[in-house]
């Protein structure tokens, strides 16, 4: 389970932030390291492989966009980014980059426990299937959700589009995954919540709208759009791809 062995990587330049938030996620069962700027953090990374990393957008040396930027290339470990400044352009920015969840400082230690909780259990999630899969279990066969060109592997959490595959976080293939169920139908953002996080209570409408966003962005990389947008009601899957 998460929260009882799970290693998080804690990054931020102010100590007293760094203290907090160690306290509060070890207080939760996790163990942690930290790192003071992003150099540290990069380093801290390739050497313990964390599940997840807390990371800070403004240090010195190297700030955690492009920290983030960096483990990309070769992780889709979870990241929730920490900021002291409440904009917009930044909260959209680090979703864009593919971070899991944003909070902004100050900030509840509990709300981001939750928050780090709700990250791993969808992580945990699709391990506890990949795990079935590799040990031969009967019930563990693979699933597809195929609709035209897209195509999702329901146990890998993996998303295809024409046989080639699409890299999606954990939390974006929750929502494609949604929106697949039935083609044509309009989902509201509160329903996308509901069928990526397991407590929705802690994500904003624009969290929903950043990750999107996101998810189009890497189809039309393959020159598809399978979501479209219902202006004031939500977003839905194409009926025709």
């Amino acid at each position: 389970m998460a929260g009882h062995d799970a290693l998080v990587l804690v990054v931020d330049d102010d100590a007293n932030i760094r203290q907090v938030v160690r306290f509060a996620l070890e207080k939760a069962g996790f163990k942690t390291i930290e790192a003071a700027n992003g150099s540290e953090a990069i380093e801290k990374f390739e050497e313990h492989q964390p599940q997840m990393l807390v990371l800070d957008i403004l240090m010195p040396e190297m700030d955690g966009t492009d920290v983030c930027r960096n483990i990309r290339r070769t992780s889709d470990v979870p990241i929730i980014f920490l900021s002291s400044r409440d904009d917009e352009i930044d909260r959209v920015l680090g979703l864009e980059l593919g971070g899991d969840d944003y909070v902004t400082k100050p900030f509840s230690p509990r709300e981001l426990v939750a928050r780090v909780k709700a990250v791993m259990r969808r992580l945990d999630d699709r391990r506890t299937r990949e795990d079935a899969r590799r040990e031969g279990d009967a019930d563990a066969e693979a699933q597809t959700l195929d609709h035209g060109k897209l195509s999702l592997d329901l146990d890998r959490f993996k998303a295809f589009w024409d046989g080639d595959e699409v890299a999606l976080t954990v939390t974006e293939f929750g929502m494609l995954r949604t929106l697949m169920t039935y083609p044509g139908k309009v989902f509201s953002r509160e329903e996308l919540m509901r069928g990526a996080y397991k407590d929705p209570t802690i994500v904003s409408d624009r969290t929903i709208d950043s990750h999107i966003t996101r998810v189009r962005r890497k189809f039309e990389r393959l020159g598809a759009q399978p979501i479209e947008t219902v202006h004031g009601l939500g977003y839905k899957c194409r009926e025709k791809l």
